[in-house]
């Protein structure tokens, strides 16, 4: 498995270290990782093969050998194990001694919460969406959901951004979320089209 840094990570490294909380990056690093180990972890377990994982600013993606052939409840026990993980780590840090377990702990819980968010493409909207679509497989919830993810971010962007520099962070993690919505949304007619043809070659 391929393991790559997207740039904007590195931006928002740099913004935490112009801040003089240099500490704080490696506990960010380790965090993450351990975040990303569940997801893999959780792949391997549905047979799915990891072919990439990227560290981007809320957390990580995986590249999955042949993703849409999977079925949803594969990919919800994937989407799930990102944050199984970090709870665990969470309480795993609570043996540490304190000087570390409270950073530990408060990155964790800061990467839990924001992954948690329900909007695409987060852990938390990933599991609601192919929740919904495992129950209703034909709908349009997936085309949906992006259009409301891509509507609250674009109000969270504007909010952060009038709020700079203290919100600065979180401005580069919504950039990035709100720059992913608008590629899954131009990927979105080859997406449902696959999505037909499995189905048909199912029934």
């Amino acid at each position: 498995m391929k393991i790559t840094i997207h740039p904007l990570f590195l931006l928002l490294l740099l913004s935490i270290v112009l801040y003089g909380d240099i500490a704080l990056y490696s506990v960010i690093i380790v965090s993450l990782l351990f975040h990303e180990l569940g997801h893999f972890i959780a792949a391997k377990l549905v047979g799915a093969k990891i072919t990439q994982c990227k560290i981007v600013p809320y957390g990580g993606e995986m590249t999955i050998k042949d993703e849409l052939q999977l079925s949803y409840q594969q990919l919800i026990i994937i989407a799930i194990g990102g944050p199984v993980a970090t709870c665990l780590g969470i309480f795993i840090s609570l043996f540490l001694p304190d000087m570390l377990s409270a950073r530990l702990i408060e990155v964790q819980f800061f990467i839990l919460a924001i992954n948690l968010i329900p909007i695409w493409p987060l852990d938390g909207g990933r599991i609601l969406c192919y929740s919904i679509l495992k129950w209703r497989p034909f709908s349009k919830i997936f085309e949906f959901y992006l259009t409301a993810s891509f509507y609250l971010l674009t109000v969270t962007i504007i909010v952060l951004l009038y709020l700079l520099p203290q919100t600065l962070s979180l401005a580069i993690i919504s950039l990035f979320l709100w720059s992913k919505v608008i590629g899954d949304w131009k990927y979105r007619k080859y997406r449902s089209a696959f999505e037909k043809i499995v189905m048909k070659r199912l029934t």
